[in-house]
């Protein structure tokens, strides 16, 4: 965790220094050129590495076995879940959460089989960065990060403290936790090919319809899809009190 912390202070120091706004930026974007370099970046990765193999992964891999993959992946996701529910004083969702984990292990075969959603079980996916924002910890300005994509600093902070919880992080064979990452990611991708070409054909500027879409849900997240109106459109997503449970 130590190190986690240590790299994250360096790269954060780095863009403060490195990214110098001017009075016409974006007030949730200041950092645009800087951001622009790093979707390209990773929009070249993507083409070249992450979507021909998800491609291939959606292509060859049977439906079932897709399916019991990202079911798994979700499992362990709602363990964290669980506890940043409960860090949101979130009572009725950190039941539903630990009542999922509870089922999907143990009937659903350590989740192979999304056994809690039949027994109509919500979901309630929570990470450490809608957590912070919960608590008032302002988004901060948006922030593409390299390989991960969209971001802002509140989540770009946040995020390590999510790596480090992580169930896969335990696994003591090198090899097999990468593996376990890779499968995660490919997984991930294959799910959003379709909306990938959407987002393609759709949008004149890529990145900003990208940066847009990514902190209206971001925002939509924090407030459990009940947002409320935002009378300046400069204003933080996040930066109002504590939202009405």
């Amino acid at each position: 965790m130590k190190q986690y912390l240590s790299r994250l202070v360096m790269v954060a120091s780095l863009v403060l220094v490195g990214c110098a706004t001017s009075p016409m930026a974006n007030p949730k974007d200041p950092w645009e050129p800087m951001n622009r370099k790093v979707a390209s970046f990773n929009d070249t990765i993507d083409d070249n590495v992450l979507k021909p193999v998800a491609t291939g992964y959606r292509n060859v891999v049977p439906e079932l076995i897709q399916t019991g993959v990202r079911n798994v992946f979700n499992n362990l996701a709602d363990m964290w879940s669980t506890v940043n529910n409960a860090l949101q004083l979130k009572p009725v969702h950190t039941v539903e959460s630990l009542g999922r984990v509870v089922v999907n292990t143990v009937f659903g075969i350590y989740g192979i089989f999304d056994v809690a959603t039949y027994l109509k079980l919500e979901r309630h996916p929570e990470d450490f960065g809608q957590t912070l924002g919960y608590w008032g910890v302002p988004n901060g300005p948006y922030l593409v990060l390299p390989l991960f994509g969209p971001s802002t600093l509140r989540d770009g902070v946040s995020m390590p403290v999510d790596f480090a919880v992580s169930p896969s992080q335990y696994i003591n064979d090198i090899p097999t936790r990468n593996q376990v990452f890779a499968l995660r990611l490919v997984s991930k991708r294959a799910e959003l090919l379709k909306s990938g070409r959407m987002l393609e054909e759709a949008s004149i500027d890529k990145y900003s319809f990208s940066r847009d879409a990514f902190l209206q849900y971001r925002r939509s997240q924090i407030y459990d899809g009940n947002p409320p109106d935002e009378e300046d459109s400069n204003d933080d997503p996040s930066a109002n009190p504590l939202p009405a449970k």
